[in-house]
């Protein structure tokens, strides 16, 4: 992400901005109100933004911090206001993960030395190996940029002398079922970093679509569920909003009980031979290879039965679908789990 793009994303109102799971960004406006004698004199102000990327495979995460927009009216003592920016990293997930930094952070350097300097960077990085057990070695972290500024002597400043911009949330993972999960032979370049948002799949419900029977369907399942099968009073499938969003999992069993529930609810509604001689195959909503899948309830008595919603369409649409979602996967780094999740959009 360029800092044009940051800045377009931002707009005059917005504290961050999301273009991928491997390009983000923040952004703050700082004001200065000078005083002499209890009285204001002048005021100074100057902008902050923070992009923060990440190259394909890499566990080093980049955030280049952009200092602009420098101005001052009246009299001020800004020239010689001495400003502080450090890049904190208030929590760790688990606690007490350690890490890597480089980078050219200014420290502490006067409002005009900024100006003429303007472009800064720091580098952040946490070897695999620190996460949680299991199928993920995974770790969630707090990435907080915060200013602080003085008056120089003899100045005093009205109102705030600083602040904390908006917390970006880096992850660090490593998986047999992700891309780089032996790091080239390199063990400690194992895994990749991304940024914890929930990320879009989008289906295309457009004439020529590959996946529009697909799409369709899902569709359908969000806008009209009830007419969608299996019956269910209220249902309401989720992965519509961040609030309901869907989860991957690995877990073969968990995915062959899902497809087994979806494919007993096709032949319940549409015949032993909804195939058609095997032109058509069971298309399901929530995916199979979710945690919201099929069988849910079986595996969680308090999911309600049947919120799913199955239908037979053409081989050659569901198999786009299918890999449309596994290639979506692999290019977010979609962790198993109630740790990540992702929604879905249709257009059309």
């Amino acid at each position: 992400m360029t800092f044009e793009e940051c800045k377009k994303g931002l707009g005059s109102s917005k504290a961050f901005f999301v273009k991928s799971r491997f390009a983000v960004c923040n952004g703050a406006s700082f004001l200065q109100t000078w005083v002499r004698n209890n009285q204001p004199v002048g005021e100074s102000m100057f902008n902050v933004r923070v992009v923060g990327t990440i190259a394909k495979n890499s566990r080093t995460i980049n955030f280049q911090y952009y200092f602009t927009d420098f101005t001052t009216a009246g009299t001020t003592g800004a020239a010689g206001m001495p400003i502080t920016t450090k890049g904190n990293i208030p929590q760790s997930w688990p606690s007490g993960v350690r890490y890597t930094r480089g980078g050219n952070l200014p420290g502490t350097k006067t409002f005009t030395e900024l100006k003429t300097l303007r472009t800064f960077a720091q580098t952040v990085n946490a070897k695999p190996g620190q996460g949680s057990s299991g199928t993920t070695d995974l770790v969630f972290a707090v990435y907080e940029p915060a200013i602080s500024y003085t008056p120089p002597a003899g100045w005093t400043l009205s109102g705030a002398t600083g602040g904390k911009l908006f917390m970006l949330a880096p992850r660090w993972d490593a998986a047999k079922y992700l891309a780089n999960s032996t790091g080239g032979g390199n063990p400690a370049k194992k895994g990749a970093a991304t940024f914890s948002y929930v990320p879009t799949l989008t289906y295309s419900a457009k004439a020529g679509a590959e996946e529009r029977a697909a799409a369709q369907h899902i569709k359908t399942a969000f806008t009209k569920p009830e007419d969608t099968k299996p019956y269910m009073s209220a249902k309401k499938v989720p992965g519509q909003t961040a609030k309901t969003p869907l989860h991957r999992t690995v877990n073969k069993t968990r995915k062959d009980d899902n497809r087994k529930a979806a494919v007993k609810q096709c032949k319940r509604y549409w015949g032993a031979n909804y195939t058609q001689g095997a032109t058509r195959e069971c298309d399901e909503y929530p995916f199979a290879t979710t945690y919201e899948g099929a069988a849910e309830h079986d595996y969680d008595a308090d999911a309600k039965k049947f919120n799913f919603s199955v239908k037979p369409i053409a081989k050659a649409d569901n198999g786009a679908g299918g890999n449309l979602l596994l290639s979506f996967y692999a290019k977010n780094r979609l962790v198993d789990g109630m740790d990540d999740g992702f929604i879905v959009k249709i257009v059309s």
